[in-house]
C-alpha cells in the first residue's frame, strides 16, 4: 500500500506506516507526504488499483474544499470502484488538519496538489 504525493513535476512515494502523526509541525513537502501516507488504508479485497485526488491546503492545515478525483483505475465492479474512491477521499479528509511550520504554511497555501492512493498487493 502506497501513497504518491506530487507538486508540479515533483513526486514522492511513501510506504504506509502504522503509527500516529507527528507531534511537531510539518516543515517540508516530504513530511506532508509521509503524514498523509499514514492515513491511508485501502479497502479489503481491492488489488492493483489507484485513485488520484486533486486538492489544495489553507495555511492552517485544512483542505480548501473537497478533494476531486482526477484519475481512477480500480479493478472490480462499480461498487468496488465507488468504495475505493470513497476510502481515499475519507482518508485524506480524516487526516486534516495538518500542522504546518509557518514557513511551509506560507509556501503551501493555495497551491494545487495531487495525491495518488493505491493498493498494489
Amino acid at each position: 500500500m502506497k501513497v504518491a504525493f506530487g507538486l508540479a513535476a515533483a513526486s514522492l512515494f511513501v510506504a504506509v506506516a502504522a503509527y500516529p502523526l507527528r507531534a511537531e509541525p510539518l516543515r517540508s513537502i516530504e513530511e506532508v507526504s509521509n503524514a498523509l501516507g499514514k492515513c491511508w488504508t485501502p479497502p479489503a479485497g481491492i488489488k492493483d488499483s489507484f485513485v488520484t485526488l486533486k486538492f489544495g491546503f489553507r495555511g492552517n492545515g485544512t483542505l480548501m474544499g473537497p478533494p476531486q478525483p482526477t484519475a481512477i483505475r480500480v479493478t472490480g465492479d462499480a461498487d468496488q470502484r465507488k468504495a475505493f474512491v470513497a476510502a481515499a477521499m475519507t482518508a485524506l479528509e480524516n487526516c486534516m488538519p495538518l500542522e504546518f511550520a509557518p514557513e511551509l504554511a506560507d509556501e503551501i497555501a493555495g497551491n494545487v496538489f495531487t495525491l495518488q492512493f493505491y493498493s498494489a498487493d
